[in-house]
């Protein structure tokens, strides 16, 4: 092993409004640095996302490999919560990109406010 994993980084249009879309969705504590530019959102156990800003970023295109999703987030719910994990989600401001196939598959893909995909994967 040579190190440990400190930050998955998100490039966003809004640091500050990505992390506490992230924090409703994960729960964590965010930090600010002074001008905005960048944002963490501290996790228990030291699992870090943090956000940085990129004015000139176009979001991937679900699922159009003219611009890919470079990476995803799976989010862990349990299954009988899973569709109230998707209002919650919605109402946060995602948007669902592919459904669970009428419950088919274990995941639904969605897009964050700004655009990057996360799953929902039932457990």
């Amino acid at each position: 092993m040579i190190g440990t994993l400190g930050s998955v980084v998100l490039d966003c249009h809004n640091p500050t409004a990505l992390a506490a879309f992230y924090a409703e969705l994960v729960g964590g504590t965010i930090s600010v640095e002074e001008d905005g530019s960048w944002v963490d959102l501290e996790r228990e156990g030291g699992q870090r996302l943090s956000f940085q800003l990129a004015p000139g970023l176009k979001p991937p295109a679900w699922p159009d490999p003219e611009r890919p999703q470079q990476f995803h987030l799976d989010i862990g719910v349990e299954r009988a919560q899973l569709e109230a994990a998707e209002k919650r989600v919605l109402d946060l401001g995602a948007t669902l990109l592919e459904g669970d196939d009428d419950g088919s598959r274990n995941w639904r893909v969605y897009a964050d406010p700004e655009g990057h995909p996360f799953c929902l994967c039932a457990h």
